[in-house]
């Protein structure tokens, strides 16, 4: 065990705080060398990523009736989840499933601390699960990696730098490629990759710019964007509570620390606690802080401190779970986790919001229809004593079939006459056109009628529209 572990103590006050692991007492970067997780928890974050990776790369080639499996196409307004192809003038959708999202994240937070931060955050399975497992691979464990930097450019340092970053760099670029198909649509990307480069200089630009940002994330600035640019680290200080579930250090059990190694019996008789001070802990944190001085902004929940320790305790023959998932109040009044008023609120709200966010989603129609009085238009009178108003109307086809469609005037007496062109839509497009509305003068309510168009296709009745009409 390292000198440096031999030294660790047990801080009783808060000065751990006053600064994080990775910066040094002159204000530099103190680079982070994480020894290699290994365990039960590691082995199953190490699925949930793969299948979650698995995912995020096919995501893209996915296709459900022909739709992508998801897509964000901001540029032609165009949003795709789950097939289901979402317009600007359902924007109330989205709305309301980011707010759905942050309370769920709030919630879950409240309950269950970072848990969303160590199993699925994808800042820390590529960095945890993807970069630094080819990191081991290529420059050995923490003491190998440790040697390497401090070791003077030689044949095997220049080898071995050339080609882990060469690596980060491919596979930077192939994130940046699968984040544009998120995009602009797999098909898109692909004629981009396949044409001639200088015809989409734009595209080029962006893919080069954002293969380097992940690049410089995952090779160089790492754990400090957890640490110092992710606001959800920065939030969790208000979110959680004594009743919240996080990864902590029992230390009711395991202080006080010491080395002495013996049986459980005859360490409570010289008042030793489970805590060996062995720092293996402290070696695995990719954020380079010792979970036995408590919940800190910099945890994020990623388990390898509950691996390392449940090892060593298991070699020297003490109960695992010194380090696990607690409350505070699990440790310090032995109470068990039960539902708080906060977290029965939160829950209520994510009910609710789920419920309207369902109805909202199942009561959207495949077609929508807008129509209005033409802006700065009176009304206008007609040979024979009736009375005209011009309108506007918009019809946007949400499928992905062309239809022909016509505009009726129901429950009172007139006609609609189209202005000029056929009453057609083609799939996933908007067509837009003016009408004149006639209705007879005896007809009318006064001023200002209140009227009703239903939209046809094909004998099926789409959408019932309501609008004003101007009189006399």
């Amino acid at each position: 065990m390292s000198d440096v572990n031999t030294e660790r103590q047990f801080k009783p006050d808060d000065s751990f705080r006053d600064s994080i692991g990775t910066i040094d007492d002159d204000g530099k970067r103190h680079w982070i060398f994480a020894k290699k997780p290994k365990g039960k928890l590691y082995n199953y974050r190490s699925i949930v990523s793969i299948l979650l990776l698995t995912l995020l790369f096919a995501g893209p080639w996915i296709r459900i009736d022909g739709e992508p499996f998801l897509l964000l196409n901001i540029t032609e307004s165009k949003f795709s989840i789950f097939g289901q192809v979402f317009w600007p003038q359902d924007i109330h959708l989205f709305a309301f499933a980011m707010i759905t999202g942050v309370v769920f994240i709030v919630l879950f937070t409240v309950v269950f601390g970072r848990v969303f931060c160590g199993w699925l955050c994808p800042q820390t399975i590529f960095m945890e699960m993807v970069f630094r497992k080819i990191e081991y691979f290529i420059d050995g464990d923490f003491k190998h990696q440790r040697k390497l930097d401090k070791q003077p450019w030689n044949a095997e340092k220049i080898r071995k730098r050339v080609l882990k970053h060469g690596i980060f760099f491919m596979i930077s670029v192939a994130i940046s490629n699968t984040f544009l198909a998120y995009i602009i649509g797999s098909d898109e990307l692909v004629k981009i990759q396949t044409s001639n480069p200088m015809d989409h200089l734009a595209g080029l630009s962006l893919l080069i710019v954002f293969s380097g940002v992940f690049y410089g994330v995952f090779a160089r600035f790492r754990e400090q964007v957890c640490i110092a640019v992710c606001p959800y680290g920065r939030l969790q200080g208000v979110m959680l509570d004594r009743n919240s579930v996080v990864v902590a250090y029992n230390y009711v059990r395991g202080e006080g620390r010491g080395r002495w190694k013996g049986k459980k019996e005859v360490r409570s008789e010289v008042g030793k606690g489970d805590c060996i001070d062995c720092g293996a802990c402290v070696d695995v944190c990719p954020t380079g802080i010792d979970i036995r001085n408590g919940t800190q902004l910099e945890c994020v929940n990623c388990t390898a401190c509950i691996d390392a320790c449940d090892s060593m305790m298991e070699g020297v023959g003490l109960s695992p779970n010194l380090i696990g998932y607690y409350s505070e109040n699990d440790l310090a009044e032995g109470k068990k986790f039960k539902f708080s008023a906060r977290i029965k609120a939160y829950t209520a709200v994510l009910i609710i919001l789920t419920i309207t966010m369902g109805g909202l989603i199942f009561g959207r129609t495949d077609v929508e229809t807008s129509i209005l009085r033409t802006p700065g238009m009176l009304y206008m009178k007609t040979e024979d004593g009736q009375i005209k108003n011009l309108y506007n109307y918009k019809v946007v086809n949400k499928t992905n079939n062309d239809f022909d469609f016509e505009i009726r005037l129901v429950e009172r007496e007139g006609s609609v006459n189209m202005v000029g062109q056929k009453l057609h839509v083609d799939a996933r497009k908007v067509t837009e056109g003016a009408m004149f509305v006639i209705i007879p003068r005896e007809s009318l309510d006064g001023r200002k009628t209140k009227i009703e168009f239903e939209v046809w296709s094909e004998g099926r009745k789409l959408e019932t529209v309501k609008a004003n009409f101007l009189g006399p």
